[in-house]
């Protein structure tokens, strides 16, 4: 079986937050929206239907982790979940907080200003919570 290797431009974008049962965890490293990113690490895949049945319903169960994670870390007015792969054909499933008061609202996040990059101590402190609620999820 080919290995799994996470696609560059996932890799540069964001910061580890844990490993799940199926899922890579990411943080996506930008401050004005909090924002997770699921991967599959199962190599070769891009659409949902490429996951077998039992891997479907584990990344479900994950999705619906990581939303429960960014209400508790976040406290956002709305969780958005989505999977594009416009951009990066890997497989992998957004799960955004959004609040009435950020700056894209009510519109997606895609394509909106440029990114701007936790400082160092935040990124750190922001994935140790992540981390913790993850393991406790």
């Amino acid at each position: 079986m080919p290995s799994f290797d996470l696609h560059p431009r996932l890799a540069a974008d964001t910061i580890p937050v844990g490993e799940l049962a199926l899922c890579a965890a990411l943080l996506l490293n930008d401050a004005r929206f909090p924002w997770f990113v699921l991967v599959p690490q199962r190599p070769d895949l891009v659409e949902l239907t490429d996951l077998s049945g039992d891997h479907s319903i584990v990344l479900m169960g994950e999705i619906r982790a990581a939303t429960r994670v960014m209400l508790a870390l976040a406290k956002p007015d709305k969780v958005n979940v989505a999977a594009l792969g416009n951009v990066v054909p890997q497989l992998h499933v957004h799960v955004i907080g959004r609040f009435r008061s950020d700056p894209a609202w009510p519109n997606p996040v895609w394509g909106f200003g440029a990114p701007q990059p936790y400082p160092n101590h935040a990124a750190a402190s922001l994935v140790e919570r992540a981390a913790g609620l993850f393991a406790a999820a």
